[in-house]
């Protein structure tokens, strides 16, 4: 295919019994295998804990003697070749979905595009919700067997870990990230030079270096620009995400479309389907187009041909979350490139030019949609929303018939299902269960399993991220020298047997985390109520550049340091996958407040829901379409409200009357001290039967490639119209 490939670093003293492990720890598939983990946390529980479930520098670290203990212990052995054994049958199974009902396209392939991908908290290469999305989108690819190739970028600071002052202020702390540490691999030819890819800058050339990530089946590559013949500058260029300054903005996204179409070509691909997510990767389609011009095309024509094959999935529901560059910034970086498509400046400009306030701008989004055939919400309610925000692009066509449709998001449920709750999942619905995660017969299940045993597995789960979230508090006391009113902020006194309810999530001013907050008597009143208390867990980042989320989660952070909240409020800072997992997992209630319609999808709610937490949420994303009034509550009615201050007003009091008039009420029901709440677990069962198999990626992943992807390789010209 290509003259270059992978290398993987030989820097393992590993005995040859389990020399493999060494192989494994270079493919992101243990991150849903917990049998792959237990490989490495049985050799050396504490040390695994304390290199973040990171299997690179585990082995890197790990005394030999404890690998060869472990070589030498015959149950271990035993698990070692069964999980192999497996990897094996996974990585080269011939049956997989895809090929099953596929075949015929054996040979196409998908290109994926993403600015973020998060896969684990080991590779902190995402900022929030739409990374976390990407990511679970190659896992199910890989799961189903999907011809499946991605493009993003490695950043060499990561997103930024947050610290919390005691006054409550978000701090930003950088560490420049060991690459070496991590699973990811270089890219090289046979003599061992780097793979690299050229792109154009304002007066220079910019040279970026390809890594590559194995997510089980699915190839990952990652745009380095920290390269020695680079200006110091530009070898920044991919030290962090989602930058505000506008030069560096333009060209990481230069970077990311027209560098990773030159570096899959340089890699052999040539993909039949183009999905960008979101539209950071637009440029993409230009350098396409240019291609085809080069061969003699007619743009009009190119351009035509690529709609064919591109794909284009829209997460933001506001038009200013979506990004756009001045002219005067776009002729400085394109004025080089646009006579290579037969433009002059206007015509590159009419491309994707945006005209709002009496001013024109460089839409990425409009490029992408000029440049795609298909295009998609990430909800119903969203995919509504899309279609009225742009209707202005096809003005001669109804709202209702604009072309843009929607695929709800899902999660892959290997990453987020815990442990405990998939065992008691096989008990009752048999040993393919998870073979049909997305029919919804198989889940109906759910209903038969025992009270008794499905509230042993939700207590543990609580106690068990009560034990993590303590755990926690206490080394933040230990290695920082934190005031004792911020460890208590930080969890030390959580019960685990109140009623819990979380909310993580990103702190964007729209998400509404101080709505809770907005009645802080009635809030007291509910949290302190003897016999009957509730707990809140806040977690989550702003934005670097995000002065209103900072502040709102200062105004959070003040309230939960209160000695009148008598430490049932919590605020973890620093909040990854990791502590999402605890949180999906553990608590009872999830609360969900975004100011309706910007909540695009969301799916952290359907994280939780797989793992038997019950939503409390407004009519949001896709929400709107998993309520069904046994499964969860809602926050306010199905409608708009043009007036924001009347929205938070009127969804604050129907917050509050739910929770202290049903959901409190409902888990604090009249029962025998150790009975399980039968009505609370009826709710919770109908939760699980109906949300886990409607928001799971395999069916999320089924609908886009039944809807979107075969279409686009079937039936490319059926796109031809317009």
């Amino acid at each position: 295919m290509s003259d270059f490939h992978a290398r993987q670093p030989n820097h393992f003293n590993i005995p040859e019994r389990i020399r493999r492990l060494g192989e494994l720890s270079y493919n992101l598939w243990w991150t849903w295998s917990q049998n792959a983990r237990d490989l490495f946390d049985l050799i050396d529980n504490v040390l695994w804990e304390q290199v973040g479930h990171n299997p690179v520098l585990f082995l890197r670290n790990v005394p030999l003697k404890r690998l060869e203990a472990a070589a030498r212990d015959l149950n271990y052995v035993d698990l070692y070749d069964a999980t192999l054994a497996r990897f094996d049958a996974y990585i080269h199974a011939s049956d997989t979905w895809f090929q099953q009902n596929c075949a015929e396209h054996g040979e196409a392939k998908i290109a994926y595009f993403s600015t973020e991908f998060g896969l684990h908290e080991t590779l902190p290469m995402y900022a929030g919700g739409l990374g976390v999305l990407a990511g679970d989108h190659l896992k199910e690819a890989s799961d189903l067997g999907l011809p499946m190739v991605a493009m993003g970028f490695i950043y060499t600071q990561g997103y930024f870990f947050q610290h919390i002052s005691e006054d409550g202020w978000q701090e930003a702390r950088r560490v420049t990230l060991r690459f070496e540490d991590m699973p990811v691999m270089p890219l090289v030819d046979a003599d061992g030079r780097r793979l690299t890819v050229e792109v154009q800058l304002p007066g220079r050339t910019l040279h970026a270096q390809v890594w590559e990530v194995r997510v089980g089946r699915v190839p990952l590559y990652l745009l380095d620009s920290n390269v020695e013949s680079n200006t110091d500058t530009d070898r920044h260029l991919t030290a962090r995400l989602y930058s505000s300054e506008m030069d560096l903005r333009i060209s990481q996204e230069i970077v990311l479309g027209i560098g990773g179409v030159r570096a899959l070509r340089k890699l052999g691909y040539q993909p039949n389907v183009w999905h960008m997510n979101e539209g950071h990767s637009a440029f993409l389609s230009l350098e396409q187009a240019r291609e085809l011009v080069a061969t003699g095309m007619p743009l009009e024509q190119a351009v035509q041909q690529l709609r064919n094959q591109n794909l284009f999935t829209t997460h933001t529901p506001v038009p200013a979350g979506n990004d756009e560059f001045p002219l005067w910034l776009v002729d400085q970086y394109f004025s080089h490139y646009w006579p290579e498509l037969g433009l002059d400046q206007q015509g590159f400009i009419d491309l994707a030019g945006r005209v709002a306030a009496d001013q024109t701008t460089f839409s990425m989004p409009i490029l992408a949609l000029r440049f795609s055939a298909q295009h998609n919400g990430v909800s119903e309610l969203h995919g509504r929303v899309a279609r009225r925000m742009w209707n202005f692009l096809w003005p001669e066509v109804k709202e209702d018939e604009v072309k843009i449709r929607y695929v709800t998001n899902g999660v892959h449920t290997d990453t987020w299902l815990s442990q405990r709750l998939a065992k008691l999942l096989r008990k009752h619905l048999g040993k393919q269960w998870y073979e049909r995660l997305d029919d919804p017969k198989m889940w109906d299940g759910v209903l038969d399993i025992p009270d008794a045993e499905l509230w042993r597995v939700r207590r543990h789960l609580k106690r068990r991220m009560g034990a993590f979230i303590r755990e926690r508090a206490r080394k933040h006391w230990i290695h920082d020298g934190v005031h004792p009113v911020q460890t208590l902020a930080a969890g030390v006194m959580l019960d685990p047997y109140a009623l819990t309810i979380g909310f993580a999530r990103r702190f964007a001013t729209y998400k509404r985390a101080d709505l809770v907050l907005s009645d802080i008597e009635r809030l007291l009143h509910l949290l302190n109520r003897p016999n009957r208390p509730v707990q809140i867990i806040f977690a989550g980042k702003a934005h670097p550049a995000d002065e209103g989320g900072k502040l709102l989660i200062q105004e959070v952070y003040r309230v939960v340091k209160k000695a009148e909240t008598g430490g049932r409020l919590v605020f973890l800072e620093d909040y990854d996958m990791n502590v999402a997992r605890y949180l999906v997992q553990g608590v009872d209630v999830w609360l969900n407040t975004p100011r309706r319609p910007m909540e695009a999808s969301g799916t952290s709610g359907q994280k939780a829901a797989l793992n038997g937490a019950l939503n409390f949420s407004v009519l949001d994303g896709w929400w709107r379409e998993g309520y069904n009034g046994k499964n969860g509550w809602v926050i306010g009615k199905d409608e708009d409200i043009i007036d924001p201050n009347e929205q938070d007003a009127s969804d604050a009091a129907s917050l509050y009357d739910v929770l202290e008039n049903q959901i409190v009420p409902l888990y604090y029901q009249d029962r025998l001290p150790h009975e399980p709440p039968a009505a609370w677990l009826a709710m919770v069962k109908e939760s699980i039967r109906s949300l886990a198999p409607q928001f799971s990626a395999r069916r999320m992943l089924k609908e886009y490639v039944n809807s979107m992807y075969l279409p686009a390789i079937e039936n490319p010209d059926q796109f031809l119209e317009g």
